[in-house]
């Protein structure tokens, strides 16, 4: 039986909690972490855990934890993580995995030191249309990709930057292109590969109680001269989500979309219905998943640990990720193209130097220690918007 710990009891804790839940064979959650410890105490009450709940997470160091789910604010996750690898506890890092690429590469440096696993969660990856549509990328009956865009399109009020450690560069990190398209990002990068050039540009529209940005839009060279987009924002009514790629046999989506073309004598188009059957029997003749969301890439990390097998989400994914992220900060920032890989040496590479180099929107004047318990959107990707009783930390 695995001893499970969650450190930060905000939103997305119950996630977690309950994503561990399914496995009661397999972990018990013995310990809850959170500065307000009487949110701790919530989260046991509420699911009835034989659990203790603390306000201090070094208290649990010298116990036998054998996971540790990370839940806090991003700019606590790299002190958090490399903490318990050394104390010799596997980790979930809730996204993003860091504040600076600097964290990332010491959290995965202390991961390989401690012969321990690092999984980032990227929930989208564990969901069946993402999954099915991963495999018919894979398959190549669309072809050549030629085209890739992302729209990660959210809605936040102006009080959702209210909260202490929200629309901060210091300890939110950044706004919905790190906190909210991180997820289609990650999904991204595991389709298509990462970009090799990107411009960028942000502003921040409708939230001037923030220091970050609540749009950005980026463009996206690959290394074979094809071209992306990606659109993060919180301005967009709807939190309409969707990942495109044009392959030159035919459009596929998530939410799920397929349209095939070939030419007529005159080059215009004309419905491919054959490989549209194809395509579409290829698609549906995939099993679908067992668990989805978190509870799939907890599923993912028990067996990892249980059997020795390779997590789907590492940290050097979780860190190319954050990669492309700090990317486009530095594109949008400085107005220049940014070549990747980004270099030890560059200024957005660690967290004072994006501290230092970022563009700051509005100056944050005030704010609030917590919201009450209120429905929050996370987004699944697969049509419509998964909402469930959660509150207090950003997707």
């Amino acid at each position: 039986m695995l001893k499970v710990a969650i450190i930060g009891a905000g939103a997305i804790s119950t996630a977690h909690i309950e994503g561990y839940l399914n496995f009661k064979d397999r972990c018990s959650i013995v310990a809850i972490c959170d500065l307000y410890v009487d949110k701790a105490q919530q989260r046991i009450e509420k699911y009835g855990l034989e659990a203790k709940a603390l306000q201090d997470y070094k208290e649990l160091l010298l116990e036998d934890i054998d996971l540790v789910s990370i839940c806090t604010p991003p700019y606590s996750h790299a002190e958090i993580a490399i903490d318990f690898l050394n104390a010799g506890s596997n980790v979930i890092i809730e996204k993003p995995m860091a504040s600076s690429l600097k964290e990332c590469d010491e959290i995965n440096e202390a991961a390989s030191n401690n012969g321990k696993i690092v999984s980032v969660i990227a929930q989208n990856r564990f969901r069946n249309p993402m999954m099915k549509l991963k495999s018919v990328l894979d398959s190549g009956l669309a072809g050549k990709i030629l085209h890739t865009q992302v729209d990660s399109y959210w809605w936040r009020g102006h009080c959702y930057y209210d909260l202490w450690w929200r629309g901060t560069w210091e300890k939110e990190g950044g706004g919905p292109t790190l906190n909210h398209a991180v997820h289609h990002i990650d999904a991204l990068l595991w389709m298509r590969g990462r970009p090799s050039e990107v411009q960028a540009f942000m502003s921040n529209v409708a939230h001037d109680n923030a220091e970050i940005e609540d749009l950005s839009i980026a463009m996206l060279r690959f290394p074979d001269g094809t071209l992306g987009q990606i659109t993060s924002s919180v301005v967009h009514h709807g939190e309409e989500q969707q990942l495109i790629f044009q392959g030159s046999n035919a459009r596929v989506s998530v939410p799920w979309k397929l349209t095939a073309s070939v030419s007529k004598p005159n080059g215009f188009p004309e419905r491919d219905s054959q490989l549209e059957q194809e395509i579409q029997q290829y698609y549906d003749g995939m099993q679908d998943l067992q668990h989805e969301g978190h509870a799939a890439q907890i599923d993912n990390v028990l067996t990892a640990i249980e059997t020795g097998a390779p997590v789907l989400i590492d940290g050097i994914s979780g860190r190319e990720t954050l990669e492309l992220i700090m990317s486009i900060y530095k594109s949008a920032s400085t107005g220049q193209s940014v070549k990747l890989p980004l270099q030890p040496d560059d200024p957005f590479y660690t967290r004072e130097g994006i501290l230092k180099n970022a563009t700051y929107f509005y100056e944050k004047k005030s704010h609030v220690e917590n919201f009450a318990d209120l429905a929050i959107t996370t987004g699944s990707l697969s049509g419509a918007s998964d909402r469930s009783s959660k509150s207090g930390k950003s997707e």
